[in-house]
């Protein structure tokens, strides 16, 4: 029986038009496809044929690629390895050589004015909300610094954000945020959370909340989750944040989906960036509902 295990991952990769930026022995350094950067953090074993992403913590065989380049179940990433299916991969410029893997150097208050103007400008958050939640991280990959907007998850890891890069430390894991509440607001990324309070226009909301840091976390949430009898759930509109939402429906009595308020754009700070009709909204506390019913519908308005 053919394996698609066996297909040669810098061979896929090469016929998506992604080349590596070095050739070492035995292995090849590429831009990771899954985020925009200029230096190459993405390593691709030849002999084992396995990849590993330097900037995540993550790796695996070229179905497990597939499932994180699109989102897809085990069963719809073989078929589309099968298939021969095409998968879109960043191609930034120019050339850059390889550097050593991300190294923290210092964390302080969030204060630059790049990245306090990357909130605003392009992000619409307040940076008032942001301070209360986010540092601001220096770390260095090889001998050059560089700074960015960081958000530390509970087993103490980055997510790190500016205008130009996207990526994490080791370990991922979810942020928590405890407050005793028999309800719990569920977010995809940090920024949903900051965008949300920025439409609440509160700092502090009394409901607990988790931030996933990324939607293959879910089964590290999983326990925080299950104290909860209500849980809000603010995921992408893909396909990623429809099977999250299904598995989040499982660990709670209720569980509704926020997603068709912000249904017309990728996530909530899409939202929040690009709706001509947006406004701040009324303040949290009021519209979470104080007591346990079965839902009416799918979702309840925020």
């Amino acid at each position: 029986m053919y394996n698609v295990k066996n297909i040669s991952i810098k061979d896929f990769l090469a016929k998506q038009g992604t080349l590596p930026r070095q050739e070492r022995t035995g292995y090849g350094m590429y831009l990771s496809p899954f985020r925009t950067e200029t230096m190459p953090s993405f390593k691709v074993d030849y002999n084992a044929n396995l990849w590993y992403d330097f900037g995540t913590g993550e790796g695996g065989s070229i179905i497990d690629l597939v499932m994180k380049l699109d989102g897809s179940t085990i069963g719809e990433a073989i078929a589309k390895l099968e298939n021969g299916n095409s998968f879109l991969f960043h191609k930034t410029e120019p050339i850059q050589p390889v550097q050593s893997s991300l190294q923290i150097e210092s964390v302080k208050l969030l204060e630059n004015h790049h990245l306090i103007n990357y909130l605003q400008s392009k992000r619409a958050i307040n940076p008032e909300i942001a301070r209360a939640y986010c540092r601001e991280v220096h770390y260095t990959t090889g001998s050059k610094p560089f700074f960015a907007i960081g958000f530390q998850s509970d087993a103490g890891g980055w997510e790190l954000r500016n205008e130009y890069f996207k990526g994490s430390t080791s370990p991922k894991s979810p942020t928590t945020f405890g407050n005793n509440s028999p309800t719990c607001l569920l977010f995809e990324g940090f920024m949903d959370m900051l965008s949300y309070l920025t439409l609440k226009n509160t700092l502090r909301p009394s409901v607990d909340m988790i931030v996933l840091n990324s939607v293959h976390n879910l089964h590290r949430a999983e326990e925080f989750l299950k104290h909860h009898q209500t849980i809000h759930c603010f995921l992408d509109n893909d396909e990623a944040g429809k099977r999250t939402l299904a598995e989040v429906e499982k660990l709670a009595p209720q569980v509704i989906d926020q997603s068709p308020f912000y249904s017309q754009y990728k996530d909530l700070n899409e939202y929040l960036v690009k709706s001509p009709k947006k406004q701040t909204l009324t303040p949290m506390q009021k519209s979470v509902p104080t007591s346990i019913k079965k839902p009416t519908s799918k979702s309840r308005k925020i």
